[in-house]
């Protein structure tokens, strides 16, 4: 299909740019992929670096509170055990990884089945490729003015890194930039619009196809 490129100032170029139906119109979108591709990013960010002390590891005589029988109290053995208060933890978080790893075909498919979904509702928007001569906020705000996305939460997608688009838009809290080579489907689904360079559509259609 194709798309109209706009400049940043929301104009038509007369311009336009083709996206691939094999990656953004495809037939039957798999929310089963995307369902995966999601929980194994999510998982992946996770640090695993948590930590309680069991018994063995608390602080404390390990001499016995009291002698087993004959004082009319429950059995007692030190005073690290995990029913006093200061014991250990039975079971305790241990550190560990979280890491999911799935099939590039499948995280492909995931990519392309969302970007089937954002197409469908009308939320990729493609502009020229832009840079600016030095970060500043206000250039990023009149950008989102112009293309009506002034209030929903935007993605700007790159073909590669540009510091002075990314310190511009830094400070927005609706808007975060990305180069084309990190994008994922939990991205994707997160930000409500996405705004493509044109040529990080051309890397998309190469790279996905």
């Amino acid at each position: 299909m194709e798309v109209k490129v706009l400049n940043i100032n929301g104009q038509d170029t007369g311009k336009t740019i083709e996206l691939k139906d094999s990656i953004f119109n495809l037939e039957k979108p798999n929310d089963h992929a995307i369902y995966l591709d999601v929980k194994a990013y999510l998982a992946n960010q996770r640090q695993g670096t948590h930590k309680a002390k069991e018994r063995s590891e608390v602080a404390g005589s390990t001499r016995k509170l009291y002698r087993q029988k004959g004082t009319g109290r429950a059995r007692r053995g030190d005073i690290k055990s995990p029913l006093l208060r200061g014991g250990g933890r039975v079971f305790g978080p241990r550190p560990r990884s979280y890491r999911q790893k799935l099939n590039r075909k499948l995280k492909l498919l995931a990519r392309k089945s969302a970007l089937t979904y954002k197409m469908r509702d009308g939320e990729i928007i493609v502009v020229e490729d832009f840079t600016f001569d030095k970060p500043k906020t206000k250039q990023m705000v009149e950008i989102r003015k112009n293309l009506n996305i002034p209030e929903r939460k935007s993605l700007f997608i790159l073909q590669s890194k540009d510091n002075n688009v990314y310190l511009s838009a830094r400070n927005l809290k609706e808007t975060d930039v990305i180069e084309v080579n990190k994008l994922n489907t939990y991205s994707i689904l997160r930000y409500k619009h996405l705004v493509f360079t044109e040529s990080s559509i051309k890397y998309i259609n190469e790279k996905y196809d």
